[in-house]
């Protein structure tokens, strides 16, 4: 099934052809590097019967129809554009979907309701056949139950089902105590199976990671507090990867977790736990994957490759700052290349987010840009300053740029959107926003393939910025809190904001 959001559009052809594969399909080599050696590490081998060995390293993401986890695909460069009929102009609201509120106070703050970082939806157009078979086996759906759907977790412990073209539940709430910050992600093999992380422990202190199925409208699987992690802080923002027969997740309590899945049942394969420096990390970042190679960043600066295979580290380096930003890969004159930031967090403030090119198959930098940054706020409640949002590649006229929000550039709490040379890491230009932004920007491209981008700030103004010059077009502001990551279908932006509201825009 081809990628049913980039429906009779040449544009996508050309940006997907930019963005494809052109690397043999071998197995990356089974190697321990020299930067892996400064890594105390302990792989638990759960299931010695199953094979550990990835049979395909086919992107499974590659043909569902939608955008299944964050950031679209498993190297999480965002391969879906949206497409627009002219130069754009305006943001239009076409509807506005509430969430529960959850005011209680607890030990880590009012969480409220609608979405927070970095919560990007799941968008899916369900085939006829899936249709029938949800109508048939659940009873979950709802009189707006239609082929397009919003699935999105919340801040208020909920997760929503949304009518993409009527904004009205398409399904009763799967009710949960936990919020959820991160991003839901869908199977790729059309299962139904939607993995959910929690973000902060429940009143009764309970935390896990929650499969539930969307044909059955039931919970499948829950892993909660694992007593053998390294590091106690058990919430999972990370967004689930499915990879071959194995879905991996990451969670802050500093451990990568590898099951084997047939779809229906779950199996706890193996674990990765580690720690360098006597600290075990805790990773808040979604893991990024390029054939048996995944790829993490953790918030002790700490950048990891490992063998899918083996769970064994393949090289590691040391970035200096937290990351919470998600690894982006990217294939550049014949080789897989990574970019990856931190924020302003263990230095003192200022400090310097550092912007970093990394060589994907062995750990070597390719340029680093040190970007002055200073944390934001005030003494008594700073926040960190540097980069939360997860990079965009340029396609069409901004080929060769990369782009980005950054936190604490100037000397208030404005933000900053950048583009940054691919091939140099220097700033092109700079855009200044009115306040910072953690949300990640997204791409729409006219038909002579012009790059406009729309992002959101903190204080819920919404921008559209001619990519190329970085002129910002539109600015108008729209909501309480952008601070969850937007999809993009065709002309339409769909994103959530803290408070209770889920917004579907429209582009114009």
């Amino acid at each position: 099934m081809k990628r049913l959001i980039h429906h009779l559009t040449a544009l996508v052809a050309i940006v997907m052809a930019v963005t494809a594969p052109a690397f043999a399909q071998e197995e990356l080599p089974d190697t321990c590097l020299e930067s892996a050696r400064s890594i105390v590490y302990k792989v638990d081998i759960f299931d010695s019967i199953t094979s550990p060995k990835l049979r395909s390293f086919k992107d499974l993401y590659e043909d569902a129809p939608g955008i299944f986890t964050f950031r679209g695909s498993p190297r999480r460069d965002m391969p879906y554009s949206g497409t627009l009929d002219s130069v754009p102009s305006k943001i239009r609201r076409v509807w506005c979907f509430s969430t529960s509120y959850d005011g209680r106070v607890t030990d880590y703050g009012v969480w409220g309701g609608g979405s927070g970082w970095t919560g990007q939806p799941v968008y899916v157009e369900w085939s006829d056949s899936l249709m029938s078979l949800q109508r048939a086996k659940s009873e979950g759906l709802t009189a707006n139950f239609g082929s397009r759907e919003i699935i999105l977790g919340s801040l208020c412990g909920n997760t929503y089902f949304i009518n993409y073209d009527t904004g009205k539940a398409s399904r009763k709430t799967f009710e949960g105590k936990n919020p959820i910050k991160g991003s839901v992600s869908l199977d790729p093999r059309l299962n139904g199976n939607l993995y959910i992380g929690h973000g902060i422990p429940a009143s009764d202190n309970t935390i896990g990671a929650v499969v539930f199925n969307l044909f059955t409208h039931k919970r499948l699987s829950y892993f909660g507090r694992d007593n053998k992690a390294w590091r106690k802080w058990g919430a999972y923002d990370p967004s689930a990867i499915v990879v071959d027969d194995f879905m991996i997740r990451v969670s802050e309590n500093g451990t990568m977790y590898k099951y084997c899945t047939d779809g229906t049942t779950f199996k706890l394969h193996s674990t990765l736990r580690y720690r360098i420096n006597d600290k075990a990390p805790g990773i808040e970042s979604s893991p990024a994957v390029w054939r048996n190679y995944i790829y993490t960043c953790d918030n002790r600066g700490n950048v990891l490759c490992v063998n899918i295979n083996t769970m064994k580290p393949v090289w590691w380096y040391d970035n200096h700052d937290d990351s919470d930003a998600t690894i982006l890969l990217a294939e550049e004159d014949g080789r897989m290349v990574l970019y990856t930031a931190t924020e302003v967090d263990k230095q003192q403030s200022p400090g310097y987010c550092y912007f970093t090119k990394l060589d994907a198959l062995t750990g070597s930098v390719i340029w680093q840009n040190k970007i002055r940054c200073r944390k934001l706020g005030s003494k008594e409640k700073p926040v960190d300053g540097g980069m939360f949002s997860t990079p965009l590649l340029g396609h069409g006229n901004c080929e060769g740029l990369i782009f980005t929000n950054i936190c604490g550039m100037g000397t208030s709490d404005a933000g900053t959107f950048v583009a940054i040379s691919r091939k140099t890491g220097d700033i092109v230009y700079q855009t200044r926003l009115s306040t910072y932004a953690w949300s990640s920007p997204v791409a729409l491209y006219t038909p002579d393939n012009r790059m406009y981008i729309f992002t959101g700030d903190i204080h819920g103004n919404a921008y559209l910025i001619d990519a190329e010059s970085g002129k910002i077009l539109f600015k108008q502001n729209m909501a309480n809190n952008f601070e969850s990551s937007p999809v993009v279908i065709g002309n339409s932006i769909v994103i959530g904001s803290r408070g209770r509201e889920i917004y579907r825009f429209e582009i114009i």
